[in-house]
């Protein structure tokens, strides 16, 4: 009897074993070709730098899984799916634009997986609840701070043009929503394709309206079409965007066009122009170190430091989550979510991240600044 009693509580003694080695999987869904691929590549050397801060939670594995949607929406929703229902992952994270992220937020939702966004997606309606947080500051947070600059310079017209989708349209309802507050009139809504060669009517459009500005809603290197359409047309107005443009292949293609542009960005983009008492500025330091040994080469855009600091605030939360739950299971899943949904001031390299049930954001005024295009490099102005 005795004999049987000590098989059986081995056996019980390896299966908590074996149940607590078991790893925490993130899926993880990126542009790496495309039109989105300017941003979704630095996205991926972002995760591998965050991999290499921290590969392990406390004494728990983490294995990495990632996978390219080719900049395409309806890809992002297979690679989800995949990733939930064959890999059996406990966090999402993706992708490099919100079309994309959207679609894996529904999947996300439908499997009460949590997702990380690295674009600034919100939660789609879902009976599940909320599955998302987003890494990326808000378009108004951001917008808000361009239209102080816009009235500081005296602008009083300002003609928008951005992507004909939601990205696009989060832009403009931003510009929108603060513009009246400081007496500046919006005189245009144009729009392009991500994949478009030209912007000419647009921009013709936008002339014909005299304004003193003009303000896009692109990102990575298709956000340089409309500043290259008006450069060749001799407009001379002001020149600002968002944080979506803050990516070398912008500055590379638009060259001498977008010379001069303001826009909002993370703190980490001027990391060594920042005040020592800043809180991002340690951190962003350490990012740009680990950054270096993994890729091998310096880092100049802000998207891998959304993905570094995706990495950081899933690693705070996976230590709580795995204090209720073991990776691998549904109820790890649902602690997960809780404990994201309750990240208190984690530092990253973008801002100090607070997140609670209702919103899927988690910065303020902390995770801004405004920069500008000054001969190839982005200046950070006071």
């Amino acid at each position: 009897m005795l004999s049987r009693l000590c098989v059986a509580a081995a056996s019980v003694l390896v299966s908590v074993t074996a149940v607590s080695a078991a790893d925490i999987t993130v899926g993880f869904v990126t542009s790496l070709s495309g039109p989105g691929a300017s941003i979704g590549i630095p996205y991926e050397k972002g995760i591998l730098a965050g991999e290499a801060y921290a590969s392990k939670i406390g004494d728990v594995k983490v294995k990495l899984i990632r996978l390219d949607d080719a900049s395409d929406p309806s890809a992002a929703t297979r690679n989800a799916r995949k990733l939930v229902e064959e890999e059996k992952v406990d966090v999402l994270m993706g992708t490099s634009g919100v079309p994309g992220t959207i679609a894996m937020a529904v999947v996300a939702a439908e499997t009460k997986t949590p997702i990380i966004s690295l674009t600034p997606a919100t939660q789609p309606q879902s009976p599940n609840g909320q599955w998302l947080i987003s890494i990326p500051q808000p378009p108004p947070l951001m917008v808000a701070a361009v239209v102080e600059r816009m009235a500081q310079d005296k602008v009083k017209r300002a003609a928008y043009i951005g992507f004909s989708d939601s990205w696009g349209d989060l832009v403009y309802s931003a510009l929108t929503q603060n513009a009246p507050s400081k007496n500046i009139e919006v005189v245009t809504n144009e729009r392009y394709a991500r994949a478009d060669t030209s912007v000419t009517g647009q921009t013709l459009k936008i002339i014909a309206a005299r304004p003193d500005a003009v303000i896009t809603g692109g990102s990575g290197t298709p956000g340089a079409l409309p500043y290259l359409a008006l450069a060749e047309r001799g407009y001379k107005g002001g020149l600002y965007g968002t944080h979506a443009l803050i990516n070398p292949d912008f500055v590379r293609v638009g060259g001498k066009a977008v010379n001069g542009v303001i826009a909002p960005t993370g703190p980490v983009i001027v990391a060594e122009q920042l005040p020592d008492d800043n809180p991002t500025k340690k951190i962003s330091l350490a990012f740009r170190d680990v950054y270096q040994k993994v890729n091998n080469a310096p880092t100049g855009d802000a998207f891998s430091a959304y993905s570094f600091d995706a990495w950081l605030v899933f690693a705070d939360a996976a230590k709580r989550a795995l204090e209720k739950a073991q990776p691998g299971t549904p109820q790890f899943r649902e602690a997960f979510r809780d404990a994201m949904l309750a990240t208190k001031e984690v530092v990253g390299t973008h801002g100090v991240y607070n997140f609670k049930p209702g919103s899927p954001f988690g910065v303020d005024e902390r995770a801004r600044v405004l920069v500008q295009l000054q001969d190839g490099k982005w200046k950070l102005l006071k």
